[in-house]
């Protein structure tokens, strides 16, 4: 089987972890755990096609003390870059990150605005994801808690890698 890694980027308490759980164990916790290195999941998905096993390599997050490492990132066949719409500086930082990421890497990338079951509370609003999108981002909103979209941006992803 066909074997392409995914990446999991964005700064801390974002939803990386809970995305990955929720679409390889379908299951959330409201328990936070901070991941300090890089976590490894595997999922078999049919896309395009095509049978694919996704690795995902869920990093730790990216603050002003710690840098996503760059070696982590060899040979990844796409990423996510994930953000938490409750907070917008997640963007702002994501963005950031994303600049040095498509400087090392020429590979497949959606954005994903996490945290869709608290809409009320975002910060990144409809305006700023239009802009986003102007600027060829495809924007999935997701929820790790009730796995809104979460298939669904895995999904396209895979598809993308494999040129679709």
């Amino acid at each position: 089987m066909l074997e392409k890694k995914i990446c999991m980027l964005g700064t801390n308490a974002v939803g990386k972890t809970s995305l990955v759980r929720r679409f390889v164990h379908t299951h959330f916790s409201e328990t936070y755990l901070s991941n300090i290195g890089v976590l490894l999941e595997k999922k078999p998905v049919h896309a395009n096609g095509v049978d694919v096993g996704l690795v995902l390599w869920d990093l730790n997050g990216e603050d002003r003390f710690q840098k996503v490492q760059f070696s982590q990132l060899r040979g990844m066949s796409g990423y996510f870059l994930v953000v938490d719409g409750t907070r917008r500086h997640t963007l702002d930082d994501a963005l950031a990150l994303n600049e040095r990421v498509e400087a090392t890497a020429k590979v497949p990338a959606l954005l994903i605005v996490n945290k869709a079951d608290l809409t009320d509370q975002w910060e990144i609003g409809a305006d700023r994801q239009a802009q986003l999108a102007e600027k060829g981002w495809e924007i999935f909103l997701t929820s790790a808690k009730t796995g809104q979209n979460v298939e669904a941006a895995f999904l396209r992803l895979a598809s993308k890698m494999l040129g679709k």
